[in-house]
């Protein structure tokens, strides 16, 4: 197993390598098979670089884990604005997930409606490329492929194109309070409309989920006084979708988490999709449970074993992708051929020797 203790020694790693990598932070996240390789973690590249507070900056190492930005964040009052989830429970994994594994999995809980991707609160980048060369925001450009966004390129690239070292963010504020409103018994469509009217409001919903069984679950986070408002007009909204009531406890930890699956078999798929469309591919799918996160937007789904949803579901305007279990499928859904050609470009201009997560064929 390699473990750089700093960005030089990756890149002196990167550049000796005599075979392909598997990027590793905490190991907690990661989908599909990455393929053979050597383990590269990036543990070893831990540490707050710099916070400042009043301008609402930090720039932190990629192998630091999550739990310790959140708490720094915390002590100040403030929060990493896109919810990133914990997907331990979910994948029946141990370890610490990495606010770098976070931006290469570019992963975003509940609060996205409102506050957008990790991607659109990462900042700045610096990372190894599969040369061996450390490549900085705005501070290299790379050969032919000037304009690039690389910030928003890695936010997602699951470690296909370079080995990301350090990462900056935008941050926002936490709320003094949040207040979670209910619609009970909604069948899947008239959830989506309800949450389509919460969120089409201007009470600035920051989550919408629906829970088959449960509920329909609407967040509004802010100063108190400002949230008893919105909380009382948004209420008289949903009226006319049934039953509104305030409710306790963890609902978006649990929404977040995809926790209704912990602990439950078969195979779990993650699937994007225009939310209208949302309730029919659900009745199509067949599965055996399911969540409903981002106002409908996306959707959980808790499989058999072995069930091919793409076949299953045909074609679509969105994507499906198996978070969960094994099989030929591929993991990430395969990309139209324009895109697929694009993806393999970068691919040949960021790590010409294919050394990075060789067995992820798409970067998504």
């Amino acid at each position: 197993m390699n473990r750089p203790g700093n960005e030089a020694e990756l890149a002196e790693l990167v550049r000796g390598a005599g075979g392909p990598f598997v990027i590793r932070g905490g190991g907690t996240r990661g989908i599909g098979s990455t393929g053979p390789g050597e383990v590269l973690e990036t543990g070893g590249l831990s540490g707050i670089a710099l916070y400042e507070p009043g301008a609402l900056t930090l720039v932190v190492g990629a192998g630091t884990p999550l739990a310790e930005v959140e708490r720094v964040l915390a002590a100040e009052g403030q929060r990493l604005p896109f919810e990133p989830p914990d997907m331990r429970g979910l994948l029946g994994r141990d370890g610490e997930s990495t606010i770098g594994g976070v931006v290469a999995a570019n992963a975003s809980g509940p609060r996205r409606v409102q506050a957008g991707a990790c991607r659109d609160s990462l900042i700045g980048v610096r990372f190894v490329d599969g040369t061996g060369t450390v490549v900085r925001n705005g501070g290299r450009v790379m050969k032919n492929v000037t304009g690039i966004d690389l910030v928003k390129l890695l936010a997602g690239s699951h470690g296909t194109l370079g080995v990301l070292t350090e990462v900056a963010f935008k941050l926002l504020p936490a709320p003094e309070v949040q207040a979670t409103l209910c619609v009970a018994g909604l069948e899947d469509a008239g959830a989506v409309a309800a949450m389509a009217a919460a969120l089409g409001s201007p009470f600035d919903v920051t989550g919408a989920a629906h829970v088959p069984g449960r509920g329909t679950f609407l967040r509004l986070e802010g100063f108190e006084t400002s949230v008893r408002y919105r909380a009382k007009e948004l209420a008289r909204v949903l009226a006319r979708f049934g039953s509104v009531a305030e409710v306790g406890g963890d609902v978006w930890t649990q929404v977040r988490d995809v926790a209704p699956f912990h602990g439950a078999e078969g195979d779990v798929w993650r699937l994007s999709v225009t939310p209208s469309e949302a309730p029919a591919l659900v009745a199509k799918a067949g599965a055996e449970a399911v969540v409903y996160d981002w106002g409908g937007g996306l959707v959980w789904l808790r499989m058999a074993p072995g069930v091919d949803l793409r076949a299953r579901l045909g074609v679509f305007q969105g994507h499906a992708t198996r978070v969960r279990g094994e099989g030929a499928v591929p993991a990430f859904q395969p990309e139209p051929a324009a895109v697929a050609a694009l993806s393999a470009g970068l691919r040949a201009k960021f790590d010409p020797r294919g050394v990075f997560n060789p067995g992820l064929m798409r970067a998504a």
